[in-house]
């Protein structure tokens, strides 16, 4: 027999630990947003293209989403088909060779390029990002030295470009690592969980994050990445850029399976080139007709219409579901949702 320890080995996991206490669930529901949620939802009813038949292929969103591994095949899946169901018309992952057929087997609508580990990856995926709209940087990226290190560069080659972005999982631990890499970037959005939360706050402000203040812990990072919007995901969701806060409190479920997490950054992806799309260029001066896309601006904008996007697909696929709901009843439920709150 196992020993409970010699069992999680076996499984390759870790025992049960404690989460660091990032914030103290029960205070976080007396914080009110400053604007009701339905003028936050017609906030984001502003941003969201029109559809018509005089559109072409593209013009909703080429989106990249830069992760996938041997170990990690899931998470940059959920990520892009989640961007595509939200709307987007294009779909790219960019992934490691050996992990790049499984990918594309689970779906041909997505395209893929295993390019990810090559000695030339930075060149390659270069030619390729000026044609995306936004990149999603994270999901399924593993922890290998020299992935991270590509990335690292990838992510340099996509703030040169002024590219909206998004950056999730074992992306937000390359930056607990080097903060400079992001700082100051205004059009990133950062999605870490309380463990990833943690340990980019600690090596960014030098102490663990305060347990009774939660809204101020996310404001002060934000603040100090150079109003780098973060998303703290929890119980409810503390959005900041370290001038505003938005609180996404939307009923989710209590389930919870691995992936949603890609769900809501492959959602943000597109929703961030929207609300982008929507404020700057020729477009900058319609901002003026949605006050609260003024006051908040696109990267806020984007993470709250993600955010109660996820929560609201989870309370429903829940309810069907139950205990054996995954994040692909999730993603099911992506369309019904959509349209409920955004159309």
């Amino acid at each position: 027999m196992f020993s409970s320890l010699n069992l999680w080995s076996v499984l390759g996991r870790r025992p049960y630990q404690t989460l660091p206490p990032v914030y103290r669930e029960l205070d976080v529901p007396s914080i009110n947003n400053n604007h009701h949620d339905k003028e936050l939802i017609s906030m984001v009813k502003f941003i969201v293209p029109t559809l018509s038949y005089g559109l072409h292929k593209g013009q909703c969103g080429r989106i990249a989403v830069v992760g996938g591994c041997q170990e990690y095949t899931g998470a940059p899946y959920f990520a892009a088909i989640s961007a595509l169901k939200v709307g987007a018309d294009l779909s790219h992952v960019f992934c490691t060779a050996d992990s790049a057929p499984v990918i594309k087997s689970y779906s041909p609508e997505l395209i893929v390029h295993p390019l990810l580990d090559k000695s030339s990856a930075l060149e390659e995926i270069g030619l390729w990002l000026p044609k995306m709209h936004s990149v999603v940087v994270g999901p399924g990226l593993g922890r290998h030295g020299p992935l991270l290190s590509t990335v690292k560069d990838v992510l340099a080659k996509t703030i040169s470009l002024k590219l909206p972005l998004v950056i999730d999982a074992d992306g937000v631990y390359l930056l607990s690592q080097d903060p400079d890499v992001i700082r100051n970037y205004t059009p990133a959005i950062l999605t870490p969980n309380v463990v990833e939360f943690s340990g980019l706050y600690q090596k960014v402000i030098g102490r663990k994050p305060e347990v009774d203040h939660p809204v101020n812990n996310v404001k002060t990072l934000a603040e100090e990445l150079g109003n780098v919007t973060i998303v703290l995901k929890g119980a409810y969701d503390i959005v900041s850029d370290g001038k505003e806060v938005l609180i996404c409190n939307t009923e989710g479920s209590p389930r919870r399976c691995g992936g949603q997490g890609d769900l809501l950054s492959g959602s943000m992806g597109t929703f961030n080139h929207w609300s982008h799309l929507k404020t700057t260029g020729v477009n900058e001066t319609t901002c003026n007709h949605n006050k609260l896309l003024a006051i908040y601006g696109p990267t806020l904008c984007a993470a709250y219409a993600a955010c109660a996007l996820t929560r609201e697909c989870s309370q429903q696929a829940f309810k069907k579901c139950n205990r054996s709901m995954t994040t692909s009843d999730l993603i099911a439920e992506v369309c019904n949702v959509f349209h409920k709150l955004y159309e």
